[in-house]
């Protein structure tokens, strides 16, 4: 194919409407909350529009990089094992609500080394895959090895703990080895494996069981367990069709909790109603046809895995994080990519959709 002078302008018009969206929505769900905390509304927002343009600028910069300077093994083996390290080193960091996810520089900036883990998980197996796409039946030679790096940096994100990463982690990994030709046989093998780990994550941690006791019945305990999903379906109920209209919503008054973070689609719906969830759904659905356009078009089996893997972890992610707020799944803490307040997030998301928008100047 003759090669692309410029980059898919529908994928990266759309970026920058879920941008724009995220940084307006950020606001709205937050400056009540800033003003009560800070004395003004507009400290989340301004801290989120720098991470937004720190994120912008990597996104045009790594745009302009070939993507095939990646395609290398020195760099492969870098990333993985700087990943690793950061995701070890995350415990000898001071934890907070008995977690570990955060380096903390002066108490006010954070940084989150497990939202690196599924970039750098994608970049190994495109890497490791591409020339064994003929060999997806050596279980040893080829599984195993593809399989191992992600899972020790799943087991690490696991410990922290943060299951709502990890798994996003491994359907994104089971995606690609579905992809690179994996039998389901393999596929099925590795979810009866994974049984045993979920089922005691899910049913022997006092308070994840809690968790899925209220998923399955939140008003047994409205002012408890249940309280943050009972709110987010009266934000989501509220909204109706049209919605309170934008800064009008009432459960971000300190009865939605994280409404700028986990349950910000819930503010979104209450706000914008039905007609504003629908536009934000449709701006993912618009990134995952151009991201999944990019990798069945892409004659470079390296650029096929990685435009698949990060469009599928953005798609994955965000349908986590709307399913959580409209009780289709147990609570999670999974942000929104694009929206949700979070500077790493942001970050690493536009630098990865920089990636994929070079991907995109090789296909017609």
């Amino acid at each position: 194919m003759a090669k692309r002078v410029g980059v898919d302008k529908w994928l990266f018009g759309t970026v920058l409407l879920l941008v724009l969206f995220g940084l307006v929505t950020v606001f709205s769900a937050s400056a009540v909350m800033a003003k009560d905390q800070y004395g003004s509304p507009y400290p989340y927002m301004l801290k989120q529009a720098f991470w937004a343009g720190m994120g912008l600028i990597a996104l045009v910069a790594l745009m302009k990089v070939d993507y095939k300077r990646y395609n290398n093994r020195k760099f492969v083996i870098g990333a993985v094992s700087v990943t690793t390290l950061l995701l070890v080193a995350v415990f000898a960091a001071p934890g907070s609500h008995h977690t570990h996810r955060w380096f903390r520089f002066g108490g006010l900036s954070t940084f989150q080394p497990s939202e690196l883990a599924t970039p750098v998980m994608i970049l190994f197996l495109a890497y490791f895959l591409q020339t064994r796409l003929h060999q997806m039946d050596d279980y040893k030679g080829t599984i195993l090895k593809a399989v191992a790096p992600p899972l020790l940096m799943i087991a690490l994100i696991l410990k922290e703990p943060d299951l709502g990463t990890a798994l996003v982690c491994a359907g994104v990994m089971l995606f690609m080895l579905y992809l690179a030709g994996m039998q389901m046989r393999y596929i099925w093998i590795g979810g009866l494996a994974a049984v045993p780990v979920l089922g005691y994550m899910l049913f022997f941690v006092p308070w994840r069981l809690a968790r899925m006791k209220v998923f399955l019945d939140p008003e047994a305990d409205p002012r408890g367990a249940g309280f943050h999903i009972l709110q987010s379906l009266i934000a989501v109920g509220t909204g109706g069709i049209r919605g309170l209209g934008l800064m009008e919503g009432r459960q971000k008054l300190f009865y939605l909790p994280e409404p700028h973070t986990d349950f910000i689609f819930a503010n979104v719906c209450e706000e914008l109603g039905l007609i504003g969830a629908l536009m934000l759904v449709g701006l993912f659905v618009a990134l995952a046809y151009r991201g999944m356009r990019a990798a069945y078009l892409s004659t470079d089996p390296f650029a096929r895995f990685m435009a698949f893997g990060i469009t599928s972890a953005i798609i994955i992610q965000a349908f986590f994080n709307m399913s959580v707020a409209v009780a289709l799944v147990p609570t999670k803490g999974i942000t929104l990519p694009f929206i949700s307040y979070g500077g790493t997030s942001l970050f690493v998301t536009l630098a990865c959709m920089g990636v994929l928008l070079n991907i995109t100047r090789e296909i017609d």
